[in-house]
C-alpha cells in the first residue's frame, strides 16, 4: 500500500496494491499497522458508513465537534467522487484551507481525513457508493455543517452546475459565521 500526504500535511491518500488476474482482483483496503506507520498515529475505527448518491449530489461540508470529533477514512465502492477536507483546527497553519481528491472504484484511492476537518463530496459519475470508516460514533448533538459554496473557502468543485444538496446543507452557516459562533459557544474540533 502506498501512502502520501496532500498539501494539508495531516490529510493523506492511501493507494492499495492491487492483485489482478483472470478471476478478478484482490487488495487490502485497511491495515492498522501500515496506517499507523504512514500517519504516525494509532487508530481505532468504531463505525462504518455507506451512502449511495446520483450524479450532481453534493454532501457536506459535515463534521462533529469535540469531544465527538471524527476522523474518516473514505473510499468509493462504485462510481467516482470529488472528496474534500477543510481544516477547522484553529492552531493549524492550514486553518480554513481545503484539499480535494478524486476517489473512484477505478483508482481505489482512499482519503484519510483526521478529526478537526469538515468533509464533503460531489458525485461525478451516474451513481456512487461511498464507504467510510469513522473514529467516533455519530452524535447528533455534536454534528455541524458549513456551506459547500462558502466564498471564503472557495472550494473548486469540478461540476460547476448547481448541485443537488439537502435542505440542511443548503441552510448551513458560512465558514466565518461558524468560526464566530464557535469562538463563543464551543471549541472547534
Amino acid at each position: 500500500m502506498r501512502a502520501y500526504r496532500t498539501r494539508i500535511h495531516d490529510v493523506m491518500v492511501f493507494e492499495p496494491t492491487v492483485f489482478e488476474d483472470g478471476r478478478g482482483y484482490f487488495f487490502e483496503s485497511f491495515n492498522e499497522q501500515r496506517f499507523k506507520e504512514a500517519t504516525g498515529e494509532p487508530i481505532a475505527f468504531v463505525q462504518d458508513n455507506q451512502s449511495r448518491s446520483g450524479r450532481g449530489v453534493l454532501r457536506g461540508l459535515h463534521f462533529q465537534v469535540a469531544p465527538k470529533a471524527q476522523g474518516k477514512l473514505v473510499r468509493v465502492l462504485s462510481g467516482e467522487i470529488f472528496d474534500v477536507a477543510v481544516d477547522l483546527r484553529r492552531d493549524s497553519s492550514s486553518f480554513g484551507s481545503w484539499v480535494g481528491e478524486v476517489l473512484s472504484s477505478e483508482n481505489r484511492k482512499q482519503l484519510w481525513i483526521p478529526a478537526g476537518f469538515a468533509h464533503g463530496f460531489q458525485v461525478l459519475s451516474d451513481v456512487a457508493d461511498v464507504f467510510y470508516k469513522a473514529t467516533d460514533f455519530y452524535s447528533p448533538k455534536h454534528e455541524r455543517s458549513i456551506r459547500w459554496d462558502d466564498r471564503d473557502l472557495a472550494i473548486q468543485w469540478p461540476d460547476r452546475q448547481l448541485p443537488n444538496v439537502s435542505e440542511k446543507d443548503a441552510c448551513a452557516p458560512s465558514f466565518s459565521e461558524y468560526v464566530a459562533h464557535s469562538a463563543s459557544s464551543e471549541n472547534l474540533p
